[in-house]
């Protein structure tokens, strides 16, 4: 666990691969969030300084940051104490391989932030009761140094026609959709996002364009980006960075 601050799970054989610059923006950057930034912020804080913290759960609309914001985090977290968090991401196909990751970190003494990117499940997945086993800590319990963190667009992990499915085909209904539904209730931290209003697009342009040093008029920027929001269907912080870097690129 030296020489990197961020690492990738492969399963097939088990190690950690060791990754040398993190794909991610700064936290400053991450606009129109501030309530879900400021409480994914203060949890991982908590736990790089050796304090409890909370699995966390964030979802909702595309696009508006969730894995920007676990990763920014974690950059902070490293910035004010040096080293003191590693990042490992596992990929949603091997999470049924979740216990071995977490065996190999048993008894790893730096603090450990595992990182899910997307993740949900669909009919006939079982891998669901792996995770599930690892959120609650199952008998060998979950180490104090490691915490998970995921991402989704769902609220509840699953389709709703599967759990209503499952239901259906329950002696006991009620006791199948419980099931189903207490994934999510395992993650302490539930931080929701939903889609940009226009002020809060155009927050984030505006400091995309002041981040990259774009020299173009305010009035314009906006109509520009407005164009851009209205072609591509919608705004989030995606939209507005595939803006920016569209626009960077015309303006040389």
């Amino acid at each position: 666990m030296q020489g990197a601050d961020a690492f990738v799970w492969h399963p097939n054989p088990g190690h950690l691969a060791p990754v040398a610059k993190v794909s991610g923006v700064a936290i400053d950057l991450l606009v129109g969030v501030a309530r879900q930034k400021q409480l994914i912020l203060d949890n991982t804080l908590q736990f790089a300084s050796g304090r409890p913290a909370n699995n966390a759960m964030l979802w909702g609309a595309r696009g508006m940051g969730k894995s920007s914001l676990v990763k920014a985090a974690h950059a902070e977290a490293n910035r004010r104490m040096l080293g003191s968090l590693a990042l490992i991401e596992i990929a949603r196909e091997d999470i049924a391989t979740l216990p071995e990751l977490l065996r190999l970190l048993r008894g790893e003494r730096r603090r450990c932030l595992v990182f899910c990117d997307d993740l949900s499940f669909e009919r006939e997945d079982a891998d669901y009761k792996a995770l599930k086993s690892v959120l609650d800590g199952g008998i060998e319990g979950r180490p104090e140094t490691v915490l998970f963190y995921a991402t989704s667009n769902r609220r509840h992990l699953m389709p709703r026609d599967m759990i209503e499915n499952e239901r259906g085909a329950a002696i006991h209904a009620g006791e199948a959709t419980e099931e189903k539904v207490s994934l999510s209730d395992r993650f302490g931290l539930w931080v929701g996002f939903h889609s940009a209003d226009q002020d809060a697009y155009f927050e984030m342009v505006e400091g995309y364009a002041r981040d990259l040093g774009l020299t173009i008029e305010a009035a314009e920027l906006r109509a520009k980006a407005a164009t851009w929001a209205t072609i591509r269907g919608g705004r989030s912080g995606r939209v507005a960075w595939q803006f920016i870097q569209d626009l960077a690129g015309k303006l040389g």
